[in-house]
């Protein structure tokens, strides 16, 4: 897997300062994508095992409320299983934060995705840009949901987080 950006003390990809991992890689290609340049799965840097410690190491600090994953797509058949490997391993080493990621997919195509049993929040959906809002939280379109993962498996539907995120 390739990422196009790292970013530490992230505040504009989830609640709070974060770290914040762009993956390489989505083939929806949405129009107007504001990360087009991580729609090819080769772009950016290799993701390696020191990739994997200094995350680990930028979760590390008291500041750091979570780790938001987004992209490219981090549910595509490519990232998943490095990304499943990271949010296993965050969450075992830093319980107390929360772990954020976006996808293009639909909830109702990924929510049976090992990486979900890790994620605390989801926003999903594409980006559409004759349905962008600018006035949007953590999203770009009025489609897309952030989601309570647990809460939306232990219901067996979707059940947005609870907040302004309309």
């Amino acid at each position: 897997m390739y990422y196009a950006a790292i970013k530490n003390y992230d505040i504009a990809n989830g609640p709070g300062c974060r770290v914040s991992l762009f993956v390489s890689g989505c083939r929806r290609c949405c129009k107007d994508c504001f990360n087009a340049e991580a729609q090819a799965f080769d772009y950016g840097t290799e993701y390696t095992a020191e990739t994997r410690r200094e995350l680990l190491e930028m979760l590390s600090d008291e500041h750091i409320a979570g780790l938001s994953i987004l992209g490219g797509d981090p549910f595509e058949p490519e990232n998943q299983q490095i990304v499943y490997e990271l949010c296993k391993i965050a969450k075992a080493c830093y319980r107390q934060k929360d772990i954020w990621a976006w996808t293009g997919f639909m909830w109702e195509d990924v929510k049976d995705s090992h990486i979900l049993d890790y994620v605390d929040v989801l926003v999903d959906g594409p980006f559409i840009l004759e349905q962008k809002d600018l006035g949007l939280a953590y999203r770009g379109s009025r489609n897309q949901r952030v989601i309570d993962v647990k809460k939306s498996r232990a219901a067996g539907e979707v059940v947005q987080l609870e907040g302004d995120w309309r």
